[in-house]
C-alpha cells in the first residue's frame, strides 16, 4: 500500500505543478490483474482499485492497518466503472454492472473480486474510511435509482447526479458516495463552487475519452490552482479547497466523502465571482 501525505493550505500556495500533482492526484490506478491501495493521511482515507482478469483478486489487509482483516475497523464502497463483475463478501456474491456499487460495512470480511469476461474486465474503484458503527453489506444498482438533474445547457453545466450511499438511502458510518454525469455539450462540474469544512472529498474522473482532459480547479477561492486530469485518475480535496473542473469533452465522475457530517447539502457555498 502506498502512502500519500497532503500538503496544507500554507505550503500549497508555493507549490509547483509537479508538486501539486504529487500531493493531490493519484495517477495509476486500474492496473489489470492487480489490487492497488493508497493510504491518504487526510481523514485516514484509503483509495484503491481492483481489476480482475482470469483469476479472482482478494482484498488484502496491508500491514499498515494493523488489523486481521481490511474491514476490522473500516467500511468501504466498491464502484464498478468497467464491465460486469462480481464482488464476494464472506462467500456471498454480488453481481455489479457498470456504475453499480456495493457498500461493505465494518466487520471481519473476506472480499474477493472477479470479472465475468476476462477480455472485458470489471474495473472496481475502492473508497474506504474508518468506521465506528456497523452497517450491513448492500448491493446498490444504479439503474434503480432516480437522478437529480441540475445546471443548464446555457452555462455548460447540465448534469445528472445519482446518490449511492447517503443518509436517505444506503446507510454507512461516515462514507457518502455517488456519481455525476455531464450531459452532451456540458463540460463544467460543481459550479457554483463550494467547500465543506466537515468532510473531505475525493473525485474519480471516468468515461473521459483517452485523448481528452479535465482541468480540475482546487484551492481557496482567492488562491486557485489547477491540475490537468486524465481518465481514471483521482483528485483529493481537503476541507479548505474547492473542487470543480471543466473538460475538453463530456465525462463522469464518482464523488466520495468522509468526515463528521453526512448531510449532502452541508456545504460552504461560494459565488463564481469570488474566484480568482
Amino acid at each position: 500500500m502506498n502512502f500519500l501525505q497532503l500538503a496544507d493550505e500554507i505550503r500549497y500556495k508555493s507549490m509547483s505543478t509537479e508538486e501539486l500533482r504529487a500531493h493531490f492526484l493519484i495517477l495509476d490506478l486500474f492496473s489489470p490483474g492487480q489490487v492497488q491501495l493508497v493510504y491518504v493521511d487526510l481523514d485516514r482515507t484509503v483509495i484503491g482499485s481492483a481489476v480482475p482478469i482470469r483469476e479472482p483478486l482478494v482484498l488484502p489487509c496491508p500491514a499498515e492497518l494493523r488489523a486481521e482483516a481490511f474491514t476490522d475497523r473500516r467500511e468501504l464502497a466498491v464502484f464498478n466503472i468497467g464491465s460486469e463483475g462480481s464482488v464476494t463478501v464472506d462467500g456471498e456474491s454480488y453481481i455489479l454492472g457498470n456504475r453499480d456499487a456495493l457498500y461493505i460495512g465494518r466487520g471481519r470480511h473476506t472480499v474477493t473480486f472477479s470479472s465475468a469476461d476476462p477480455d472485458q474486465p470489471a474495473e472496481f474503484y475502492i473508497l474506504s474510511y474508518p468506521a465506528h458503527a456497523q452497517h450491513p453489506t448492500v448491493h446498490i444498482r444504479a439503474s434503480g435509482l432516480s437522478a437529480q438533474t441540475i445546471g443548464a445547457p446555457a452555462t455548460a453545466n447540465h448534469r445528472s447526479i445519482k446518490k449511492l450511499i447517503h443518509l436517505e438511502g444506503t446507510k454507512s458510518c461516515q462514507l457518502v458516495l455517488g456519481f455525476t454525469t455531464l450531459h452532451t455539450g456540458s463540460v463544467w462540474n460543481t459550479m457554483p463552487p463550494h467547500t465543506h469544512m466537515r468532510r473531505s472529498e475525493v473525485y474519480l474522473y471516468f468515461d473521459l475519452p483517452a485523448d481528452q482532459r479535465v482541468v480540475h480547479l482546487m484551492g481557496p477561492a482567492n488562491e486557485t490552482r489547477h491540475i490537468v486530469v486524465a481518465n481514471k485518475q483521482v483528485v483529493i480535496s481537503p476541507l479548505w479547497s474547492i473542487h470543480a473542473g471543466v473538460g475538453t469533452a463530456s465525462y463522469s465522475f464518482c464523488w466520495g466523502m468522509g468526515g463528521e457530517n453526512q448531510v449532502y447539502t452541508d456545504m460552504d457555498p461560494l459565488h463564481i465571482s469570488d474566484l480568482y
